[in-house]
């Protein structure tokens, strides 16, 4: 199974509570399913998740934010600009 098919990572703390999603997968990334659940702060359109820098990209927006320990920082102010070339 690939990245993007993963089962989602549902834990309950005990019977009386309700299961959740887990955020972050088991090698620290944000989880793909959690990641579809996002969306740019800014034009409110989709995010790519790039694995190599740890960022989400909204090329929309031009700009691109961190995810740092598996937590994404969707803040545009902690955001950086993507270059031209990134922008194609």
């Amino acid at each position: 199974m690939n990245d993007d098919q993963q089962k989602p990572d549902i834990q309950s703390d005990d019977a009386k509570t309700e299961p959740r999603l887990n955020a972050i997968s088991q090698d620290g990334r944000p989880a793909p399913l959690f990641l579809q659940t996002l969306i740019c702060p800014v034009t409110r359109g989709l995010l790519t998740y790039d694995k190599a820098r740890s960022e989400l990209i909204s090329k929309v927006a031009g700009l691109a934010f961190p995810v740092r320990d598996g937590v994404p920082i969707m803040l545009e102010d902690e955001a950086r600009e993507l270059s031209e070339v990134e922008m194609k």
